[in-house]
């Protein structure tokens, strides 16, 4: 058994652990790696836990695109191989190349790279990453969050080269994950959920699934962990605070270690590497437009009116450039959402509460020119609009899914897992978004067999096991590889690893 892992960034440990167990618990010998960050490729190098027989840096790769050669014969007959159906969508998924983001700060969004470099940065990464597989012949591919030019490209030419995928995906029910062979969709519950329907039968979490159903509609919960930060962060008493003595000297101290390691790390050179000058120039535009505010442009809620609710995503985030790729422009599509909707209906608009400090005033002012539209607080419980809205419409946001659990009608315009709901619908096209709105208001409500049973088939494909907290927050690596072991055990089972080493 060959393995091959797709590390970004801070994953680079979490999936080294998941390579670890599967070699110490299921004998798996063989690995090799994508790796984000230069970090990541040292600790992968330095550690004796395993071995790796090839490890491309995504750093490096990028590097070499400017002694590369661009080979237009090549890219055409890369494009017919892997294009989906085209190259760009290998471009526009990448926030650095494509926008500057993370680099800079949202809202800049000026490439630092030319049509013909971006070609060549394309070239270079397709290239090296071929050849890995080719050498490698890797069985399995396991990723995490697919989010980058090289991240994509090898997601999808290993799918081509009959590589099996798994990508870890959160399960929008509490802190658990699931397992699927597509980035955006939950293919085994799907596959799962179909069978059930189809043979009127019913999954053995169904009891759980009811209860977790029941529970959520008596007290909604949101997902995110970090809610109550951010909604502190649109206070303007609280955007205030930079300025006490601890923290002060706490913002000094970072400066000071940015500035060192812009000196001396082995990182700077590295396209990915966070400048500090443009940290703290980017930090000072948004604290001035937080200083700012947008609370004049706030309206009430009025609950006798009939409206629609559209939750604003974050930016950039793989929600809306992987998930729905021509749906990215959020202005665009809150317009045309807008002007579908019955003459009398208001459209309800919430913006997520941690992109507050991002996004420009014009953003919000060119909202407020659509005469139905009305900008509501961000501290507002999006459970209050949800239930009272006639309809939701999101992108892929996990409103969408709250909405669905709470038994009102949906229209999504990209590929979030919940689109297999019937009454769940999906826009592709805009010309048909006022049919489809007309359909999902004289039929609002849905089969609660069908949501129970597609929220049984998650509990039952579902891991529990915090990542978030693994990945982002728990520094000591012991703990890491701990809280791992039960999603490694899950791919094993994925793999067919756990039946193998029953069978022994």
């Amino acid at each position: 058994m060959n393995v091959c892992l797709l590390l970004q960034r801070r994953f680079a440990y979490i999936g080294h652990f998941i390579a670890t167990h599967l070699h110490e618990k299921y004998g798996v010998d063989n690995f090799c790696a994508y790796v984000y960050r230069r970090q990541g490729l040292t600790f992968l190098k330095k550690q004796t836990d395993i071995h790796y027989s090839t490890l491309l840096l995504d750093e490096e790769l990028h590097a070499a695109y400017k002694k590369e050669e661009l080979d237009l014969s090549y890219l055409q007959w890369l494009e017919k191989e892997f294009g989906i159906p085209n190259l760009w969508p290998y471009i526009e998924i990448d926030r650095i190349i494509r926008l500057n983001q993370f680099v800079r700060e949202y809202p800049y969004n000026k490439s630092s790279y030319t049509h013909e470099e971006m070609m060549r940065l394309i070239q270079v990464r397709a290239r090296a990453i071929i050849r890995m597989l080719e050498k490698e012949k890797p069985d399995v591919l396991i990723c995490s969050v697919v989010g980058g030019m090289g991240a994509l490209l090898l997601y999808h030419i290993a799918k081509k080269m009959n590589v099996k995928v798994y990508v870890i995906i959160p399960s929008r029910l509490g802190s658990t994950y699931v397992i699927s062979e597509h980035y955006s969709l939950f293919t085994a519950v799907e596959k799962r959920c179909t069978e059930l329907l189809r043979g009127h039968t019913f999954s053995p979490s169904t009891a759980e699934a009811q209860a977790y159903i029941k529970e959520f509609r008596e007290r909604p919960k949101t997902a995110s962990e970090n809610l109550q930060f951010f909604l502190d962060r649109t206070s303007r008493r609280k955007q205030m605070d930079f300025l006490t003595p601890k923290k002060l000297s706490r913002y000094y101290r970072w400066l000071l270690g940015s500035i060192r390691e812009a000196l001396t790390s082995e990182e700077r050179h590295d396209y990915s590497f966070v400048r500090p000058w443009n940290k703290f120039r980017d930090q000072v535009m948004r604290k001035m437009r937080s200083l700012r505010g947008i609370s004049d442009l706030y309206d009430e809620i009025d609950q006798s009116e009939d409206y629609a609710f559209f939750p604003l995503h974050m930016e950039p985030e793989i929600s809306t450039m992987l998930y729905a790729p021509y749906f990215t422009d959020q202005l665009h599509v809150i317009k045309q959402s807008a002007r579908s909707l019955p003459l009398r209906f208001k459209l309800y608009v919430k913006e997520q509460p941690s992109m507050v400090e991002y996004r420009k005033h014009s953003f919000y002012k060119e909202l407020k020119k659509i005469p139905n539209v009305k900008l509501i607080r961000p501290n507002v419980s999006s459970f209050t609009l949800i239930n009272h809205a006639k309809l939701v419409l999101t992108i892929t946001g996990t409103a969408g899914w709250e909405a669905a659990l709470m038994n009102k009608p949906v229209i999504t315009f990209g590929a979030p897992f919940y689109n297999v709901l019937p009454t769940v619908g999906h826009c592709t096209d805009y010309t048909l978004l006022p049919q489809l709105i007309q359909e999902k208001l004289a039929r609002p409500g849905h089969d609660e067999n069908e949501l129970t049973q597609l929220v049984a088939c998650v509990l039952e494909e579902a891991v529990d096991v915090n990542m978030h907290r693994l990945w982002e927050r728990e520094p000591d690596l012991e703990k890491k590889r701990e809280g791992i072991r039960p999603l490694a055990d899950a791919l094993a089972k994925k793999i067919g690893l756990a039946e193998k080493r029953a069978r022994l």
